[in-house]
C-alpha cells in the first residue's frame, strides 16, 4: 500500500452540494479541501426541502464547488486515487446528481470509484481529527435518523436502538417552524432556549421507560403544536424553546444510560468509546450535557469538529479512504438507493402498532 493516498469526496445527498478532497500519509489524515454550498435561500420560502428544486440546484452548482475543492487542494485532479460518492440513504433525484457525477470523473480518470453510505459517513466523520479504535458506540443524531449503533468495524454495524417515528434533527426543526423562527430553524432553538425558563412547560418524553435505548419523538412535537397555538408573546417562544432543549436532553440522557448498559454486555475491551455524530451533534448544549455524562459513566466521548457534524464531503471521502485501503470498490452501474441502513440485518421500527 502506498503511504500516501488521495480520496475525491462528492456528497449530495439533500440540500448540501459538498467536494471534498483528504489526504493520508504515513497514517496521518488531513483535509485538503472541504467545500459546501447550502441551498437555504433555495427552499427558504417553502419552510422545507423541496428535492426537485434540490436536485436541480445541485445540478448548477457541483461543477464549480468540485473545481473549487481541487484548486483549494492544491493538487492536480490526476493525482487523487479514488472517487468516493454518496450512493443513499437520501432523496433519490439529489443522490443521482452527485453520484453520476462522481462516476464519470472516476471514468474518465481511470480510477476506482467507491459507493458510500451517508450515515456511514457520519459514523466515520470524527476520525477526520481523532485516532479511534473499534469497536465504540454511536449515536448518530441528525435531521433523517437518530440511531445508537455498535460500530464493529467498517461495514460492520449492530443497531442497539433507533427511533420509532420521527428523527430528532426534524423535531427541532418543527419546534422551530412552531414557533416563527424561520427555516432552517432546528439550530437556532438552541439560542432560544439560552432566553428562556426551561421549566415553564411539562412537555412529554415518550417511551421514556420502555422500549430499550430506542427512541420516539412524534408525541413531543405534538405537544409543542398544542401549546405553539396559545402562545402570545416572545417570552413564551423562548420558554418554549427551552423546556424544549431540556426534555431533549432528558431524553438522551436516559437512553444514553441504557445504551452504555448494552454496549458493554458485547464488549470485551477495556476502553470503552462513545461518539456523537450528525447535525444534531453541533448543539452546543446537548454536546455539553453527553460529555459529562459519558465521563461520568467512564466512556469516553468523542464528537466531529463543529463544522464536520453536518452533510459534508470530507465525511464521505474519509469513508472513501478506509475502503480504498481494503480495495472495496464498486461497478460504474452502482445504483443510488434513498433507502440504505447500516445494520441491514436489523427490524425496521417505524409505524403505527410497532412492538417494543
Amino acid at each position: 500500500m502506498k503511504k500516501k493516498i488521495t480520496i475525491l469526496g462528492i456528497e449530495s445527498s439533500c440540500d448540501e452540494t459538498a467536494v471534498s478532497i483528504i489526504e493520508e500519509n504515513n497514517n496521518k489524515t488531513k483535509i485538503l479541501s472541504n467545500i459546501v454550498s447550502s441551498q437555504v435561500d433555495v427552499h427558504k420560502e417553502f419552510g422545507g426541502v423541496v428535492p426537485e428544486l434540490a436536485a436541480r440546484s445541485h445540478i448548477e452548482k457541483i461543477d464549480l464547488i468540485a473545481k473549487k475543492a481541487i484548486k483549494d487542494s492544491n493538487i492536480k485532479i490526476e493525482d487523487i486515487d479514488a472517487v468516493a460518492a454518496t450512493a443513499g440513504p437520501g432523496l433519490i433525484v439529489c443522490l443521482s446528481v452527485g453520484l453520476n457525477f462522481g462516476k464519470t470523473i472516476a471514468c474518465s480518470l481511470n480510477k476506482p470509484f467507491i459507493a458510500v453510505n451517508h450515515l456511514e459517513g457520519h459514523a466515520l466523520s470524527p476520525k477526520l481529527n481523532s485516532k479511534i479504535n473499534y469497536p465504540y458506540l454511536l449515536l448518530l443524531i441528525s435531521g433523517g435518523h437518530t440511531q445508537f449503533l455498535n460500530v464493529k468495524g467498517l461495514g460492520s454495524y449492530k443497531r442497539l436502538g433507533t427511533t420509532i417515528d420521527d428523527a430528532l434533527g426534524e423535531a427541532f426543526d418543527k419546534t422551530a417552524k412552531l414557533i416563527g423562527i424561520e427555516f432552517p430553524g432546528g439550530p437556532k432553538i438552541e439560542e432560544y432556549a439560552k432566553l428562556g425558563d426551561k421549566n415553564k412547560f411539562n412537555l412529554p418524553k415518550p417511551i421514556i421507560n420502555k422500549g430499550g435505548c430506542n427512541f420516539s419523538f412524534a408525541g413531543l412535537k405534538t405537544a409543542v403544536l398544542k401549546i405553539s397555538k396559545k402562545i402570545k408573546t416572545k417570552k413564551e417562544k423562548y420558554d418554549l424553546a427551552a423546556s424544549f432543549q431540556k426534555t431533549v436532553e432528558e431524553i438522551l440522557l436516559k437512553k444514553t444510560k441504557i445504551a452504555f448498559n448494552e454496549f458493554k454486555k458485547n464488549n470485551l475491551s477495556k476502553k470503552n468509546i462513545f461518539v456523537i455524530a450528525g447535525g444534531v451533534a453541533s448543539n452546543k448544549q446537548i454536546r455539553k450535557k453527553l460529555e459529562k455524562f459519558s465521563l461520568e459513566e467512564k466512556f469516553e466521548p468523542i464528537f466531529p469538529p463543529l463544522n464536520l457534524c453536518s452533510d459534508n464531503a470530507a465525511m464521505i471521502a474519509m469513508v472513501g479512504l478506509e475502503k480504498f485501503k481494503k480495495k472495496h470498490f464498486n461497478n460504474l452501474d452502482y445504483p443510488a438507493k434513498p433507502r440504505w441502513a447500516l445494520d441491514e440485518k436489523a427490524i425496521f421500527l417505524k409505524g403505527a402498532g410497532v412492538k417494543l
